[in-house]
C-alpha cells in the first residue's frame, strides 16, 4: 500500500538486517549475489558483499536497487532459502519443492481418526473434495465466487503443511500469485507459545514474531489496522487493505483459544492486550473482521476451532505416486541409481505408504544413497525399522568423524532418553531444562552434533532456546530404542508395551510400537551394536510376541488397532497369519459367516496392507472382503440400533 512507501526509510531497512542472526545475514548476502532469486533485479558482486557489514550492505542495496526496491528484495529473501536437513547448502525453495496433493471441501467436518489410518487412506478422497493448487487456498471449493474468510489446513505430522505455507508466501512475495493481498503475517504457534500471558499490541506482536517486518514501522501498521477496524467492512474483497494472518501448527498451541469467550477487552487495535486475547479476536472476527485467517494443524487438534469459525477445510495428503518418483529423481541425478531406488520402494507397501510424507522421502533418500555408496550389492532396507536403524547408523558415523565415537554414542543415547520422556508427556518441543534433565549438554546441542535428527527451533532473542526432532517418527524411533535398551537391561519382554499401545485412544504410540517390535530382530540389533551393550534377540521370544499379537487380533479391536498390529507383524518379519489366510483362500474354507467383526476387520486390513498373493487368490480375497464390508456395515448398524 502507498502508506508504507511514504513512511519507510533506510533506517527501517537497517533495523531489519540488524535483527537477523549472523548465519541468517550470511544467507541474505548469498541471495543478493544470485540474480535468479531477485525477481529480475541485478545481483550484487560477491567481492563487494563478502566483507560488508549490515550498514554497508544497506548502502549497497540502496545504490543498486533504490530504497523501495531494496525493501522489496528484503521481503522476498526470507522465503527463498530452504534447507534439506542432510545438506546445509542454501537452496531456492522452488528448486527443491515437489508438488503436494491438497484437497479442499466446504464446511468444517474434521477427520478425527488417527494419523496412521489417515495415511493409509491418503488417496481415497471423499466425494465432496477436490484437488487444489497451493495458490488457490482461498478459492471456494465449489468454484463459486463466494468469499472465504478462514481456511483450516489439516494434515499429519511432516506431511508438508509448513512448507506449503512458505511456498504460498514466496509465490506472493515474488509476485507470482495472490497479488490482491497487501500484507501477509505468517506466525507459528512455536513462536507464540512463550508469549502466553504477555501483553502486546498487534503491531508489537508482529514485530516480536516476524523480524522481517521490523522494516514496517509500528505507526504504519497501526494506521492500517485502525483503518480496517474502523471501516466496519467484513468482506475481504471490499476492504481497502487486504490482510492475511497465518497461524501454523495449532496442534502445538499452549494458548487459551476459547473463541466463544465473552471478551470485555477494548477493540482498540493499537492497545496492548494478552497474546491469547489477540489471537482469539482475530480468529473469531471481532478484530479486523475483513482480514483472512489461515490455520494449519494436525488432525487431533482441529476441533479446537469451532466449525462456525471455519469456511473451508483443506487437507495436505503429501506426495502422490508420480510426485514420490519425481522427488527421488530430483535427488538422484544418476538414472540407473534412481531407477533402482524407485523400484525398491515400490516393493514395500510400508515404505511406499510412508513416502507420502516428504520428510520420510528425505530419510529414505539419505539411507539408500549411503547404502548404495558404501555397500555395493548390499541389501536395501525393506521395513520401517530397518530404514530408521540405518538412518541412525548413518548419523553416528558422521558425528564420530567430528566428535569421536564415545561422545557421539553417549549423545545419541541421551537423545533417545529425551525422546522417550517427552513422548510420554506428549511434547514435540523441548527447552534447555528438558535437555539438561536428559543429560544433554546445551553447547553440544547447538554445536552441530546430530543436527540431522535434532534441531534448534527459531525462538525469541534472549529467551529460552527451543528444540525438536526433525520429525515425529524420528522421536518415535529413538523412544522405542530407549525402551528396548531398558527392556534388555531389565530382562523384560514387550507384551506390556503392546497392551499399553492398544489402550492409547488416538494412536499416538502406534509407530513407536512398530519400531519397538522391529528392534527385537537380530538383524536390526546388529546394525545398532555400537549402541547396545548387549542384545536379546531370541527367535522363540519373537514367535511368542507374534502369537500374542495374533491373540489380540482375535479380540474385538477397532479397525485402526488391527491395522497397526498387522504392521507390527510385518516389522517382526512374521508372515504366518498371511499364510494362514492365503491357505484358507486357496482351499475355499474362508467363510464370512464364521468370522467375528474383529476378524473381518483384520482381513480387510490384510487386503489393503500386506497382501501380495497370486492373481487367483487376489480375486477370491477381493470378493471375500466385499462381503466382509457389507457384513461389517450391517454389524455396526445393528449395534447402533440396539444402543439407541
Amino acid at each position: 500500500p502507498a502508506v508504507l512507501s511514504d513512511v519507510m526509510t533506510s533506517e527501517d531497512l537497517l533495523n531489519t538486517l540488524e535483527d537477523l542472526g549472523d548465519e541468517e545475514f550470511d544467507k541474505f548476502k548469498w541471495f543478493l549475489q544470485h540474480g535468479d532469486g531477485l525477481l529480475g533485479r541485478p545481483a550484487i558482486r560477491k567481492s563487494r558483499l563478502e566483507t560488508s557489514k549490515r550498514l554497508e550492505t544497506v548502502d549497497l542495496m540502496i545504490q543498486t536497487y533504490e530504497l523501495q526496491e531494496a525493501l522489496e528484495v528484503t521481503k522476498v529473501d526470507k522465503f527463498l532459502g530452504a534447507e534439506e536437513e542432510w545438506a546445509k547448502d542454501t537452496q531456492h525453495l522452488a528448486d527443491i519443492y515437489t508438488e503436494l496433493y491438497i484437497t479442499a471441501r466446504c464446511g468444517a467436518h474434521f477427520r478425527t481418526q488417527h494419523e496412521v489410518r489417515m495415511l493409509e487412506k491418503a488417496w481415497k478422497p471423499a466425494e465432496a473434495e477436490k484437488s487444489i493448487q497451493p495458490t488457490d487456498m482461498f478459492e471456494h471449493p465449489s468454484g463459486e465466487s463466494k468469499p472465504i474468510k478462514t481456511v483450516m489446513t489439516n494434515g499429519i505430522a511432516g506431511i508438508g503443511k509448513t512448507v506449503l505455507v512458505q511456498k504460498f508466501v514466496l509465490d506472493w512475495a515474488e509476485k507470482r500469485s495472490n497479488q490482491d493481498v497487501h500484507l501477509i503475517f505468517p506466525f507459528t504457534f512455536r513462536q507464540l507459545n512463550p508469549l502466553k500471558g504477555e501483553k502486546f499490541s498487534l503491531a508489537e506482536l508482529i514485530h516480536e514474531c516476524i523480524p522481517e517486518t521490523v522494516g514496517i514501522p509500528q505507526e504504519a501498521l497501526n494506521y492500517i489496522f485502525t483503518d480496517v477496524q474502523s471501516s466496519g467492512i467484513t468482506n475481504y474483497d471490499k476492504s481497502k487493505f487486504k490482510l492475511l494472518f497465518v497461524f501454523d501448527g495449532l496442534d502445538e498451541s499452549r494458548l487459551h483459544l476459547d473463541l466463544h469467550s465473552e471478551d470485555i477487552h477494548s477493540v482498540d487495535v493499537t492497545k496492548a492486550t494478552e497474546t491469547d486475547v489477540l489471537l482469539r479476536k482475530l480468529i473469531n472476527g471481532k478484530q479486523l473482521c475483513s482480514a483472512r485467517i489461515w490455520i494449519t494443524t494436525r488432525p487431533a487438534a482441529a476441533n479446537q476451532i469451532p466449525q462456525e469459525f471455519i469456511n473451508s477445510i483443506t487437507e495436505v495428503r503429501g506426495f502422490t505416486e508420480p510426485r514420490k518418483e519425481e522427488y527421488f529423481r530430483k535427488r538422484f541425478k544418476d538414472e540407473e541409481q534412481a531407477n533402482r531406488i524407485v523400484s525398491h520402494i515400490k516393493t514395500s507397501r510400508s515404505l511406499l505408504i510412508m513416502c507420502n510424507i516428504p520428510v520420510f522421502c528425505w530419510i529414505t533418500a539419505t539411507v539408500l544413497e549411503d547404502v548404495l555408496k558404501t555397500r555395493e550389492g548390499g541389501e536395501l532396507p525393506k521395513t520401517l525399522t530397518e530404514m530408521y536403524a540405518e538412518f541412525l547408523v548413518f548419523q553416528i558415523d558422521r558425528t564420530k568423524e567430528k566428535y569421536g565415537p564415545e561422545k557421539s554414542i553417549q549423545y545419541i543415547k541421551s537423545l533417545a532418553k529425551l525422546a522417550f520422556e517427552q513422548l510420554e508427556k506428549g511434547n514435540l518441543i523441548f527447552y534447555e531444562k528438558d535437555l539438561r534433565q536428559s543429560g544433554i549438554d546445551f553447547v553440544s546441542a547447538c554445536g552441530g552434533v546430530s543436527t540431522e535428527i535434532f534441531k534448534e527451533e527459531r525462538g525469541r532473542k534472549g529467551k529460552d532456546k527451543m528444540f525438536s526432532f526433525i520429525h515425529l517418527s524420528v522421536q518415535d524411533f529413538l523412544a522405542a530404542f530407549y525402551v528396548k535398551m531398558s527392556l534388555i537391561n531389565s530382562n523384560k519382554n514387550v507384551m506390556i508395551s503392546i497392551d499399553r499401545t492398544l489402550k492409547c485412544p488416538n494412536g499416538s504410540l502406534d509407530l513407536f510400537l512398530r519400531f519397538l517390535l522391529g528392534l527385537s530382530l537380530q538383524t536390526n540389533q546388529e546394525k545398532l551394536q555400537n549402541l547396545l551393550i548387549k542384545t536379546d534377540s531370541n527367535p522363540l521370544a519373537n514367535q511368542k510376541t507374534a502369537q500374542y499379537i495374533k491373540k489380540k487380533l482375535s479380540e474385538n479391536l477397532s479397525p485402526e488397532r488391527s491395522i497397526n498390529l498387522f504392521h507390527c507383524l510385518n516389522e517382526l518379519n512374521d508372515s504366518s497369519l498371511v499364510e494362514e489366510i492365503q491357505q484358507s483362500l486357496r482351499s475355499g474354507s474362508l467363510s464370512t459367516e464364521k468370522l467375528s467383526l474383529a476378524q473381518c476387520v483384520s482381513l480387510l486390513s490384510l487386503k489393503s496392507i500386506l497382501y501380495k498373493g497370486p492373481p487367483d487368490s487376489e480375486r477370491q480375497l477381493f470378493w471375500t472382503t466385499q462381503n466382509l464390508q457389507c457384513n461389517t456395515r450391517m454389524h455396526h448398524k445393528q449395534k447402533h440400533t440396539s444402543e439407541l
